[in-house]
């Protein structure tokens, strides 16, 4: 049996509904027949320009018909998607493409500069693309995309993910959501973000609407489902809390919606509440899954009347295939303790190969131990996602992490790179950035550091060269030492206590 691309799947659609709408963007619609021939014909473009099809494309756009349009073509020519953020620096993006082996990037910017080849598709390159051939569909290779997380040692780690692990994803969730021709979903997330790829592939895979929001609706998400006709709602979990700040989220404000998705972060028991409350006919289901493990692999049916110890919603129970082991600190099975898992949707390892060190487990003789290679990891280990869970009613309830790697607005964020680039400015000797929550399930990032005193706004716009947005620390503060705990390491339990207090008064 042939192997099914993200491309293969559209293409089905697009032969099957060629008139259903495959794409609402800025006021315009594209039906899937448009859309093929548009991604058709940038995929020209782009291999004219190469000279032939290359193995990797950057695609640095957002929310644009050229990011739609870009990874249509990128995947049409059997191409890897490397997903670049035009909000993050130049340096970061720098970065991505050296470590992707990327050999061309599309951009919605026609004056984006890079070291490889930069195919421009600016507001007006539909027309300007009028004629050209449209490139054939050319074999895939394992990899579908390449995403960056945040890592340790200040350098973004890459996620491959197969073809395979999508497939196994995209067979689960279009069926049990009931997409389909007239299923109309919501596009909330960044490219650079793995959520999106439920947002464009489990819509195109089944005939579905992309319904991308124009600026500042998802601060009305209500007002947008409602005169959107939004069926399918994927959001992370802060964005119910940003509505109901702004007094935007009101029972029964989307009695239409039919199905509403959770992922990204902790989702409260109060926030699932609200949100169930506004869409009070449809099914609200919370989800968890690291990039790593394609998307999402466990799943929990939100129903009224379960409360877990901690005030969240439960993550639930796997996919479909998949195997989960909780282990204590020991490598034994435990009720509470880090959650492993292996199964289709499990990566083949990162990138560099010299991430994989620490990240997979073998379980033999009732406990596990750790994975050092040689090669690649196989399918009989489990990822170690450094997630604490425990077994309640309802499944299992995400506690927190085993070490210092949060979530900020959906984005998986290690402390330790914002920590590190902190600390490679003139004058800051140490430093500690802590994570501490806003009260409404959100959290906001704050650090500390020691050497000479310097402005926080000069250190600021220094971080802002090297760091995205959403890794940018709320505030910067200078302490003459940093406390210790009983064992001589740094307390940061103690520093965060500290920093809650102040944001108190």
């Amino acid at each position: 049996m042939p192997q099914r691309t993200l491309h293969s799947r559209f293409a089905d659609s697009a032969a099957r509904h060629p008139d259903a709408v495959a794409l609402e963007l800025a006021g315009d619609r594209f039906t899937y027949r448009e859309l093929d021939e548009l991604a058709g014909r940038v995929a020209g473009r782009i291999a004219a320009r190469c000279g032939g099809a290359p193995r990797a494309v950057g695609l640095h756009a957002s929310r644009t018909l050229a990011a739609y349009a870009g990874y249509l073509a990128i995947q049409r020519l059997g191409a890897v998607t490397v997903p670049l953020n035009p909000s993050f620096p130049a340096e970061r993006n720098e970065r991505v493409i050296t470590a992707g082996r990327v050999e061309a990037v599309v951009s919605q910017d026609p004056g984006f500069a890079a070291a490889v080849p930069v195919i421009g598709l600016g507001p007006s390159f539909p027309g300007e693309l009028a004629g050209e051939r449209p490139a054939p569909a050319g074999p895939a290779g394992d990899t579908a995309y390449i995403l960056f997380t945040s890592g340790s040692t200040g350098v973004p780690k890459g996620v491959p993910v197969g073809h395979d692990n999508l497939s196994a994803y995209l067979d689960h969730v279009v069926p049990r959501y009931g997409l389909g021709p007239g299923s109309r979903v919501s596009q909330t997330f960044d490219l650079t973000f793995d959520l999106s790829v439920f947002d464009l592939f489990a819509s195109w895979a089944s005939g579905a609407a992309v319904v991308v929001p124009r600026r500042g609706e998802l601060m009305n998400p209500a007002r947008f489902v409602t005169g959107r006709g939004i069926t399918h709602w994927f959001s992370v979990p802060s964005l119910i809390s940003v509505a109901r700040r702004l007094g935007r989220l009101t029972p029964a404000s989307m009695p239409d919606l039919r199905w509403s998705l959770f992922c990204g972060e902790q989702l409260t028991v109060s926030q699932a509440r609200a949100w169930r409350d506004a869409a009070p006919n449809g099914v609200l289901e919370n989800l968890y899954g690291p990039t790593e493990l394609t998307l999402s692999c466990t799943q929990h049916r939100y129903t009224e009347g379960l409360t877990p110890l901690n005030g969240t919603v439960p993550i639930g129970d796997p996919y479909p295939g998949h195997d989960i082991l909780v282990i204590g600190e020991d490598g034994a099975p435990a009720p509470a303790g880090e959650l492993c898992v292996r199964g289709p949707q499990r990566f083949a390892g990162y990138l560099d190969p010299a991430d994989n060190a620490g990240r997979f487990v073998a379980f033999e003789a009732g406990r596990a131990t750790a994975w050092d290679g040689p090669g690649s990891p196989g399918p009989e280990l489990w990822y170690r996602t450094g997630d604490l869970v425990r077994r309640e009613a309802g499944g299992l309830v995400h506690l927190g992490r085993t070490d210092h790697q949060v979530k900020v607005q959906g984005y998986r964020v290690e402390l330790g790179e914002i920590e590190s680039v902190l600390r490679d400015q003139p004058g800051v000797q140490d430093a500690i950035v802590v994570a501490v929550s806003q009260g409404d399930g959100a959290m906001a990032l704050h650090a500390v550091h020691t050497g000479e005193r310097l402005g926080q706004e000069e250190l600021k716009a220094a971080l802002a060269r090297r760091l995205p947005p959403h890794m940018m620390p709320r505030s910067l503060t200078h302490w003459e030492t940093l406390p210790l705990n009983g064992n001589g390491k740094v307390d940061r339990r103690t520093i965060a206590d500290s920093i809650a207090e102040d944001r108190e008064h």
